[in-house]
């Protein structure tokens, strides 16, 4: 059996040794809004992605920082590749967590998130708590903490268009990640002749259709070769 899985965007991706070059944000929104909270236990389809963004909204809400935002995005993205277990299983699998944290790492570290502080991890949970408490509270009618935690605005936990979760969920990765430097800057000095084949100044908008994504199904075998597209 082959030891990785074929993403959306058709990268061969080995989760049990990821490469961060591998890691694409296409895959990750694809993914996530096709997997439900709860285990599939809840009144109506919800999906990961509708969790992640309503943690977004909730960090923005509370004045958390862009990098927390980003993070509470992010914070199930390594679900996109390993799915998910129910907690009393995984208390019993050890190894998964180890696997988990790996994977969330090295995802965190290629959208420049590899320095989180204790405090912003602590905020992060904090959120994701506080969207968990709420969504089995609408979508299951049950109460899992004793005292119900603070939240700063009203979300909305209502059945969505996958496609259309999926299209926001980049969106709002594409508005934070562009206010950030969360690539490494090569310096270049001496050479004859410099060749670059990324085009840049793509307009951005909740309608984009991204091209290197579109491309790399188009063309299985080549995707390494096809760079992601920058934003204007």
């Amino acid at each position: 059996m082959s030891d990785y899985i074929l993403t959306y965007s058709k990268i061969k991706f080995y989760p049990i040794d990821p490469v961060k070059e591998d890691i694409h944000i296409e895959d990750i929104a694809h993914s996530l809004s096709l997997m439900t909270r709860a285990n599939g236990h809840c009144k109506h389809f919800y999906s990961v992605a509708q969790h992640s963004i309503n943690c977004y909204k909730e960090a923005k809400s509370r004045g958390y920082s862009e990098r927390v935002q980003l993070a509470c995005l992010l914070h199930d993205a390594s679900e996109s590749y390993i799915s998910d277990i129910t907690r009393p299983v995984k208390y019993h699998l050890p190894e998964y967590d180890v696997i988990e944290d790996k994977l969330q790492s090295c995802i965190y570290d290629r959208f420049g998130l590899n320095d989180l502080s204790d405090e912003e991890y602590k905020q992060i949970n904090e959120v994701d708590d506080t969207l968990l408490y709420f969504e089995l509270e609408a979508l299951m009618d049950s109460l899992i903490f004793t005292d119900r935690p603070y939240i700063s605005m009203k979300h909305d936990f209502a059945q969505r268009e996958f496609v259309n979760v999926e299209k926001g969920f980049i969106s709002i990765f594409n508005r934070i990640t562009s206010r950030q430097n969360i690539y490494t800057c090569i310096g270049i000095d001496g050479c004859d002749s410099i060749i670059i084949d990324i085009p840049i100044g793509l307009p951005e908008c909740s309608e984009d259709v991204r091209p290197d994504g579109a491309a790399r199904i188009l063309l299985p075998g080549k995707t390494s070769s096809i760079f992601n597209t920058p934003c204007r």
